[in-house]
C-alpha cells in the first residue's frame, strides 16, 4: 500500500506546479461554484444539520451552487482520500482524524486559514505548523464511559456513579462490573467503541490509564514493549479472555441495543439513545494506576490546495467553523471555543445529556485531556501494528513477547 505521506506530497508537488485547479474558480466565468466535503458520517441528523447550515450560507453567497457533503465508510476514509486526491479528484474541504493530521499539515496540501482567538489552544496543536493553522479542530470529544444502569443493577453491582461518589471508580472496579454483568445476565460487558479487534488505536482510551503510549512522544522510538503498556494490554487480554468482561473476537454486542453493560465512546452517539428501553448513564473514565486521566479524539476540516475552488472553500469553512454554527454542531461536536465550552451552553445542544455528565466527561475533559497520539505515514503504521497484534488476540498469548514483535515491526517506519 502506498504511504499516505507519498499520496499527499504528490499533491503538493501538483499544486505547485500550478496543475489541477488551486485557488482559481475552476469555473467559466458567471457559472456557479459547487463544493464538495468529504466526511466520515452517513448520520442522517448529522447530515440535515449540515444542509441547513450549507443552505443559510447560499442565502448570502448567490455565486455557490451546490455545496455537498460526501459520506465515505469510516475504517476506508483516509485510504479513500487519499487515492481522490492522488488520482485528482481532490474535494474543496475534508474531515481528518487528528491521528492523520501530521501528514496532512506537513505535506503541504492544505490551505493555510484564519485562527479564531476564541479557540482553545490545546484544540490547536495538531493542526499547526510553523505559527499557521491548516485545519479547523471541528471536534474535540473526549471518550467517555455509556451505563446501561439496568444491567448492572441487575448483576448486583453499584453504579459507576456511586462509585464516582465513593472514589472507587477505577480499572479494575469497571472489569469485574463488565464480568458480572455478562456472567449474570448474559449480555456483554465492557464495548470498546470502534475496536472490534482492528482499531487497535482505540485502545488507547485504556492504556493512557496506565501512562502508555505507542510510541515516544518524539515519535522515534516504539514504546509498545515498555512495561506501563504490556500491564495494560495484560489487563485488556485478562478481560477479553479470563474474565469475561469484554466481548472476545468476532462476538458483536451492541450497547445502543441494550446487548452490553458499558461502552467506551465519544458523546456524539448519544443520540442513539434517544429511544432507548433502558437507563444509562454517561461517566468519565474510570482511574488508572496512572491516575485520573482523559482521552479525547478529534477532527480536523481542512480545505485542499488543489481543490477547484479553494477561496471559496476557506470562505465556507470560516461561516461553518463562526460561533453560531458551532453552538449548533455542539449537540453532536464538542466545540473547540473558550466561549462555548460550558455545560450550559452544551445542554442546549445536548438534552439528552444533563448539566453534570457534560462538565464532567466533556469540558474537563476537553480542558485537561490529551489528544490521541499521531504521527506521520499513519497509514502504514497503523496496518502493521494491527497485523503484529492479531497473536495477541487469543487465549493464553503471550502478551510481552506479542508487543516486542509490534515493536521490532515499527521501530523501522518510525525511523523513516
Amino acid at each position: 500500500m502506498k504511504r499516505l505521506t507519498a499520496a499527499l506530497s504528490a499533491a503538493a508537488l501538483l499544486a505547485a506546479a500550478g496543475c489541477g485547479g488551486g485557488s482559481g474558480s475552476g469555473a467559466g466565468a458567471g457559472a456557479p461554484i459547487d463544493l464538495r466535503m468529504t466526511i466520515w458520517s452517513a448520520n442522517a441528523k448529522h447530515l440535515a444539520l449540515f444542509d441547513q447550515i450549507a443552505a443559510g450560507y447560499k442565502k448570502d453567497h448567490p455565486e455557490i451552487g451546490k455545496i455537498t457533503f460526501e459520506s465515505i465508510p469510516f475504517d476506508s476514509y483516509t485510504t479513500t482520500l487519499t487515492t481522490q486526491i492522488g488520482g485528482g479528484n481532490v474535494p474543496d474541504l475534508a474531515w481528518i482524524f487528528e491521528t492523520s493530521a501530521p501528514d496532512f499539515v506537513s505535506s503541504g496540501a492544505l490551505e493555510p486559514i484564519d485562527k479564531d482567538p476564541d479557540l482553545v489552544p490545546g484544540t490547536t496543536a495538531n493542526w499547526e505548523q510553523d505559527g499557521k493553522l491548516y485545519a479547523y479542530p471541528l471536534s474535540t470529544s473526549p471518550l467517555g464511559v455509556f451505563v446501561n444502569t439496568d444491567l448492572v443493577k441487575a448483576a448486583g453491582r453499584p453504579a459507576p456513579a456511586q462509585q464516582i461518589a465513593s472514589g472507587t471508580w477505577t480499572w479494575d472496579e469497571a472489569a469485574k462490573t463488565a464480568a458480572a454483568v455478562q456472567a449474570k445476565t448474559g449480555k456483554g460487558g465492557l464495548v470498546v467503541g470502534d475496536f472490534d479487534y482492528k482499531g487497535w488505536d482505540t485502545l488507547n482510551a485504556i492504556w493512557s490509564g496506565w501512562g502508555a503510549r505507542p510510541w515516544s512522544e518524539d515519535g522515534k522510538s516504539c514504546q509498545f514493549d515498555q512495561p506501563q503498556m504490556v500491564d495494560a494490554m495484560t489487563f485488556v487480554q485478562k478481560m477479553i479472555f479470563t474474565d469475561k468482561a469484554m466481548p472476545g473476537p468476532g462476538v458483536t454486542k451492541d450497547f445502543f441495543a441494550g446487548d452490553s453493560s458499558m461502552v467506551l465512546t465519544q458523546i456524539s452517539r448519544a443520540a442513539l439513545l434517544e429511544k432507548a428501553k433502558f437507563h444509562w448513564d454517561l461517566v468519565p473514565l474510570p482511574k488508572g494506576p496512572a491516575g485520573d486521566y482523559s482521552v479525547v479524539g478529534q477532527a480536523g476540516i481542512g480545505v485542499f490546495k488543489r481543490g477547484k475552488h479553494a477561496d471559496a472553500a476557506k470562505q465556507f469553512l470560516a461561516y461553518f467553523s463562526n460561533a453560531q454554527n458551532s453552538a449548533k454542531l455542539a449537540e453532536y461536536f464538542p466545540p473547540p471555543r473558550k466561549s462555548e465550552l460550558n455545560a450550559a451552553t452544551l445542554a442546549k445542544a445536548n438534552p439528552l445529556l444533563k448539566p453534570a455528565q457534560l462538565d464532567s466527561v466533556v469540558v474537563k475533559g476537553i480542558e485537561n485531556g490529551k489528544i490521541k497520539p499521531s504521527h506521520t505515514g499513519y497509514a502504514e503504521l497503523q496496518q502493521t501494528v494491527r497485523a503484529a497484534l492479531d497473536p495477541l488476540w487469543k487465549p493464553g498469548a503471550d502478551v510481552k513477547t506479542v508487543l516486542s514483535g509490534v515493536c521490532s515491526k515499527i521501530n523501522p517506519l518510525l525511523a523513516k
